[in-house]
């Protein structure tokens, strides 16, 4: 007999399980913003944006990446929402387009420091 297998199913009413089940909607794509939170130069752009506007050559100087690497994480950035754009003249100025996304940096930074 395999001991990590359930003799006995904790749900065992159907009302729980279905509301157990129906619960899971509130989290639907959350995964995709950890997705985006997963690569440490989009995690990074995003710390930096949340602190001022810089254009694609402030991030690319900052983060000592070329120009095209920094335009295509940032392209992800904003299909996520993550980031919004402002062209003045022929530059594009990018900032955090949402406050959360810090807050989440932020908690995660101090669980990784209380860690280590």
């Amino acid at each position: 007999m395999n001991d990590d297998i359930c003799s006995q199913l904790g749900v065992t009413c159907t009302e729980e399980a279905e509301s157990l089940r129906k619960s899971l909607l509130e989290i639907a794509g959350v995964s995709e913003l950890f997705k985006a939170l997963s690569d440490e130069t989009r995690t990074r752009i995003l710390y930096l944006v949340a602190q001022r506007e810089l254009c694609v050559c402030d991030l690319a100087f900052l983060l000592d990446m070329t120009l095209p690497a920094i335009s295509h994480h940032l392209r992800f950035l904003k299909v996520m929402r993550l980031v919004r754009s402002r062209k003045d003249g022929k530059n594009v100025f990018y900032s955090l387009d949402d406050d959360h996304v810090v807050a989440l940096i932020e908690l995660a930074r101090a669980h990784y420091i209380d860690r280590t």
